[in-house]
C-alpha cells in the first residue's frame, strides 16, 4: 500500500461526499471510539490486529478477511484489545441516496446490506484468496480517488459498483457453498443417528467421526433444528423404545438396549415425550394390538 493512500484516522461520523468515501487505516496505539450510529451504510474490511467488533448487544472477535456490514442506525464500535499491535482495515461508506440509485439499477447490489438489515447478520468471513482479491479492488478504488487522470469520475463509478457487486457475490457464494455443505452433512448425520441408536452417540464420538469440533457441530445442529443434538437423539431413542413397548417389550429391557443406564432418566424423558409412563403406554398400545389380532 503506497503511503499516500493511507488515511489519518478521523473520528468524524458523517460523510462529506454525497455518494461514497473510502479509507485505509493502519494504526498503532489506536484509541477505541465510543459506540455510534451512522446515517449511511458502512463496509468494514478487517486486515490485521487484535480487535473485536461490538454491534448492538453482541461482540464478535475479528479475523483476517472478516467483512462487517453496518446498516443505517445500527450501534457499533471497534474494540482494540492489544493497542501495541498494528491495526489495519479498510472502511467504505456509501450514502443512502447512492444505495438507492444502485438498487434501482439492480437489486443485486443491495443483497448484502439488506440481509444485514433484515436478519442481523453483520459479519461474513471470506477465504484468504478472496480477501486478497477484494483488497486489490479496494486499492484500485483508492488509486482512482487520489488520481487526476482523464475519466476519473466515470472510473470511480465503475470501481465502486464493481467493488460492491464483487464483495456481495463473494459473500453470497461463500455462504451458499457453506450452506450446501452443511445440508449434506446434516443429512448424513441424521441418517447415521437413525441407524445407530443402540450405539454410542455421545457428542464426542459423533464429532470425532465427522472430524468436527463439538462446538461447531452443536451450533450447526441447533441452528437447523431448534433443539440440541442430545435432545434429538433422546427423542429418537424414546420413539424407538415406544415402538418396542407397543410390540410387548419390557420397558426396562428396552431402555437399556437404547443406552439409558439409569431407568429414572429414561422414565422422565418418556413421560415428557408421551405424557404417560412407559408401562401405561405399553398396556394401552400392546393390549390394543393384541385385541385386534385375537
Amino acid at each position: 500500500m503506497q503511503k499516500s493512500y493511507q488515511s489519518s484516522f478521523d473520528s468524524r461520523q458523517y460523510m462529506l461526499s454525497e455518494d461514497f468515501e473510502i479509507f485505509y487505516y493502519s494504526d498503532i496505539n489506536f484509541r477505541s471510539v465510543p459506540a455510534h450510529t451512522h446515517s449511511y451504510f458502512e463496509f468494514y474490511i478487517f486486515m490485521e490486529g487484535d480487535v473485536a467488533m461490538e454491534i448492538e448487544d453482541r461482540t464478535y472477535d475479528l479475523s483476517f478477511g472478516d467483512i462487517v456490514v453496518v446498516p443505517v442506525g445500527i450501534s457499533h464500535r471497534a474494540i482494540v484489545r492489544s493497542p501495541e499491535k498494528p491495526y489495519r482495515r479498510f472502511v467504505f461508506w456509501i450514502s443512502q441516496k447512492y444505495f438507492e440509485r444502485l438498487t434501482a439499477e439492480s437489486p443485486d447490489y443491495g443483497w448484502l446490506i439488506q440481509r444485514a438489515a433484515k436478519s442481523g447478520k453483520y459479519i461474513s468471513r471470506l477465504a484468504e484468496s478472496d480477501c486478497h482479491t477484494l483488497q486489490a479492488k479496494l486499492i484500485r478504488l483508492l488509486e482512482e480517488v487520489h488520481t487526476d487522470r482523464f475519466g476519473k469520475n466515470t472510473m470511480l463509478i465503475l470501481a465502486v459498483n464493481e467493488l460492491i457487486l464483487s464483495l456481495t457475490r463473494r459473500v453470497y457464494e461463500t455462504e451458499e457453498t457453506r450452506r450446501s455443505g452443511e445440508e449434506d452433512l446434516l443429512s448424513s448425520l441424521i441418517s447415521y443417528i437413525g441407524t445407530h441408536l443402540e450405539e454410542d452417540l455421545s457428542l464426542d464420538s459423533i464429532a470425532s467421526r465427522y472430524y468436527l469440533s463439538k462446538y461447531y457441530l452443536s451450533h450447526m445442529f441447533k441452528k437447523q433444528f431448534g433443539i440440541s443434538l442430545h435432545q434429538y437423539i433422546v427423542k429418537k431413542r424414546i420413539q424407538s423404545i415406544a415402538e418396542l413397548l407397543a410390540a410387548g417389550e419390557n420397558a426396562s429391557t428396552a431402555s437399556v438396549r437404547f443406552g439409558f443406564q439409569d431407568y429414572s432418566v429414561f422414565y422422565r424423558a418418556f413421560i415428557k415425550e408421551y405424557g404417560i409412563s412407559p408401562n401405561e403406554y405399553r398396556n394401552i398400545h400392546y393390549l390394543k394390538a393384541s385385541r385386534k389380532n385375537a
